[in-house]
């Protein structure tokens, strides 16, 4: 399975502007700019994107290891925290709300360090990273 998005960008890195787009049309030249990244403008941010893909690949994946051990979650409401700091991103932060009913703490606990370590998102924030780049004149 592969999934894609892609990032236009016109201008300078200040005054520019830029949209993203998702295969699944649920960013449709969304706009982001300096302003909504290190700002409080109106638009996306690339960090945002992450700590929502983070927070969200997380939940499920918490989910399905809560399902195989016969545990139903009411739900599992995710915040995710990326830090920026001097250009690097430099911590993931996941807060969990859980309602899941006649589960221990203790397998609760094992449940969530097994999840956070084991979702895609959490195995992608320390990978390779490879560009394949074209210039056209």
């Amino acid at each position: 399975m592969k999934r894609h998005a892609k990032a236009v960008w016109e201008g300078s890195i200040k005054e520019g502007k830029g949209n993203l787009s998702s295969q699944s049309g649920i960013l449709d030249n969304t706009p982001y700019s300096f302003k909504s990244r290190f700002e409080d403008g109106k638009g996306t941010n690339p960090e945002e994107l992450i700590a929502a893909a983070h927070a969200g690949c997380f939940s499920m994946q918490l989910s399905g290891f809560l399902t195989e051990e016969g545990y139903t979650p009411e739900s599992l409401e995710t915040k995710g925290e990326i830090t920026l700091k001097d250009g690097s991103i430099t911590n993931s932060h996941l807060t969990l709300v859980a309602k899941i009913p006649e589960i221990g703490q203790e397998k609760f606990d094992s449940l969530v360090e097994k999840a956070e370590k084991n979702c895609p998102i959490s195995k992608l924030l320390s990978t390779e990273i490879s560009v394949e780049a074209t210039l056209v004149q």
